[in-house]
């Protein structure tokens, strides 16, 4: 499941939500087992039906070790809320001290364990080496970062002298599972807090960022994402977001559970940390809530809080749109492309849908054709454009409500080819602007203030490679570049951070830049598709061209991949994911259907894109 849920499912009225009773099924440790030698791997469990969960069975008396290291494995990739029966598998001391909340590692397949020699005077204990191929790992923050290379960990088992049985004394912290199992067992979600610096220019809110982090599904995932959130931000995204919770705010002591009610009404019960805050920041914290179960539970429509044995303050969906700003709730009213005349045309967002594929010019100096265009950028206000002319050297920024002239140039590159200057434009929330000068000599990342004035140059610090391609998003706190290294083109993301500089100038940096697709060799096309979600073009090596989403934390949602094209040019996608997806390539516009293939609406065009 992708952290960018359908809005559309809040959206119906309120309503009580009934589910089937749940099915259980049991991991049994005790199958056919070797007493010696060599365990047969662990083989990740069918993926099952969501309202299914799945329990293991404890250690059956005179288990052999190879028995009791399989069933531990087995018990790790259960539904089991605090593993009680994984630690029935070790000794007292080491269920005590084991911490599996610390990580998640997820190998390509179920772990392998190889029998090693069997050690003491009366053989009363040996130990098994864990191996595989580490796909990702999930942290103690329950971050997702993607992970390669060889998994080698040792488990060492002893014999109790006096009940004679086998149980694990020495393990590796955490807990460790195969791709399969984790996508069964773990699904990613949003929590939300909102950027230090930045606030949307249309309303002047703060903006509301995701925080991408896996939680396991069917373990009372809504509590487990207020516990989180409450926790504060993932490493990665705190220097450039806050919080507005009081420092130390925790549910209230003695809550385990929190469930809504029959009228999709979720109370929060906090400690007395909350108890004294103001209506305006009892809001936002109310807003950060509902953003976040919202991305666990879509039907939840309001957030009560309490604290001090009073209710603080109750926020509805309705409500939370004036409180915060967020990329996903954008309703972007055209869709933009590039035609065949390198002329800016639009037509309604929803034109594919309705079967309406009548375009009209841009209103301003870009739609009357007089400056053949390379590509284009509307700010997300849709009141004024960027556009890059044919041969990639100059940048020009004008109305797209009124005519005009196009003026000066704002930028201009001094690159010797159309490759080698500047690349597409792109808008944040603030309104200013961001582009690349690909220009060998003095390659630079530049932000233009709502869209002009001296390029204030951003500094990438660890950036390898060259920058061909910037998207910002939405929130104004992260920015997805695509960075050409030695002929491989990759899709990373990076954090924002401003501060005061000299003069009028900020100064900004992109900062501890992550691949976003790491089994993606050639990524040639990507947007913003979702608060914490891109849909990326590109190709593994040897593969072919594929359409694929990706969350920015470099997972896969397991409804991913799109049906392919071939030699796209762009993707065009909204924040907001109720619009369609449209793209451009050999055989010009297109629009993507639900559960369908991409139809073709224009025979020529060369880019298209939404707002931003």
């Amino acid at each position: 499941m992708g952290a960018d849920r359908q809005k559309r499912d809040r959206r119906t009225p309120a309503r009580v939500v009934a589910y089937a009773a749940c099915g259980v099924v049991l991991l049994a440790g005790c199958a056919s087992m070797p007493d010696r030698g060599d365990l047969r791997d662990v083989e990740s469990t069918p993926r099952q039906d969501t309202q299914v969960r799945v329990f293991a069975m404890p250690p059956r008396d005179d288990a052999p070790p190879s028995e009791i290291v399989q069933g531990f494995l087995e018990a790790l990739t259960s539904d089991d809320p605090s593993y009680a029966t994984a630690r029935q598998y070790l000794t007292t001391s080491a269920a005590q001290t084991w911490q599996p909340e610390l990580s998640t590692t997820v190998l390509a397949d179920g772990p392998g364990a190889e029998a090693g020699r069997s050690g003491g005077r009366d053989g009363d204990d040996t130990s098994f080496t864990l191996t595989g191929t580490k796909v990702a790992t999930v942290d103690a923050q329950q971050s997702y970062t993607p992970s390669s290379g060889g998994y080698d960990q040792t488990v060492h088992l002893t014999r109790d002298k006096k009940s004679e049985q086998w149980r694990i004394d020495v393990l590796p912290q955490g807990v460790v599972m195969g791709k399969s199992d984790f996508q069964r067992n773990y699904m990613s979600v949003n929590k939300y807090y909102f950027a230090s610096n930045t606030t949307s220019a249309a309303s002047g809110q703060p903006m509301a960022v995701a925080d991408p982090v896996y939680v396991r599904e069917r373990v009372d995932p809504t509590t487990q994402m207020v516990r989180s959130l409450l926790g504060g931000p993932t490493s990665w995204l705190r220097p450039v977001v806050r919080s507005s919770f009081p420092t130390g705010t925790a549910l209230r002591k003695g809550v385990s559970a929190l469930t809504p009610d029959d009228q999709n009404k979720l109370t929060v019960p906090l400690n007395d940390k909350a108890a004294h805050i103001g209506r305006g920041k009892c809001s936002e914290m109310a807003a950060q809530l509902l953003f976040t179960i919202q991305s666990v539970t879509p039907t939840v429509q309001e957030i009560a809080l309490r604290a001090g044995g009073r209710q603080l303050c109750s926020l509805s969906d309705d409500a939370a749109s004036a409180v915060a700003a967020r990329g996903s709730e954008a309703d972007p009213e055209y869709l933009y492309f590039i035609d065949g005349h390198h002329q800016l045309l639009r037509m309604p967002s929803g034109a594919g849908g309705s079967g309406n594929a009548k375009a009209d010019p841009v209103p301003g100096a870009l739609g009357d054709g007089t400056k053949p265009l390379l590509s284009v950028a509307v700010a997300r206000d849709e009141h004024s454009a960027a556009g890059v002319t044919l041969d990639g050297k100059s940048l020009y920024v004008t109305s797209t409500v009124t005519s005009g002239s196009l003026g000066d140039p704002v930028l201009t590159s001094t690159g010797k080819t159309e490759a080698d200057r500047l690349t597409t434009p792109t808008w944040d929330a603030q309104g200013d602007l961001w582009i690349a000068d690909r220009n060998p000599v003095d390659p630079r990342l530049l932000l233009l203030q709502k869209g002009g004035g001296k390029p204030v140059e951003v500094l990438t610090p660890r950036l390898d490679g060259r920058i061909n391609a910037v998207r910002v998003a939405a929130d104004g706190a992260r920015i997805a570049l695509v960075v050409d290294k030695d002929g491989k083109q990759s899709l990373l993301i990076g954090r924002i951070e401003r501060s005061a500089g000299s003069g009028d100038q900020p100064s900004v940096s992109v900062q501890e830049l992550r691949s976003a697709t790491p089994e993606l060799e050639q990524v040639t096309a990507v947007a913003w598709a979702g608060d914490s979600r891109l849909v990326v073009v590109g190709q593994e090596s040897g593969g072919v061209e594929q359409v694929q989403y990706v969350q920015c934390d470099g997972s896969i949602p397991e409804s991913g991949t799109l049906p392919g094209l071939t030699e796209v040019t762009s993707i065009a996608a909204s924040e907001n994911s109720d619009k369609p997806l449209f793209a451009t390539s050999k055989d010009g516009l297109l629009w993507l259907p639900g559960g369908s293939g991409w139809r073709t609406l224009k025979e020529t065009a060369s880019t298209a894109f939404y707002p931003g």
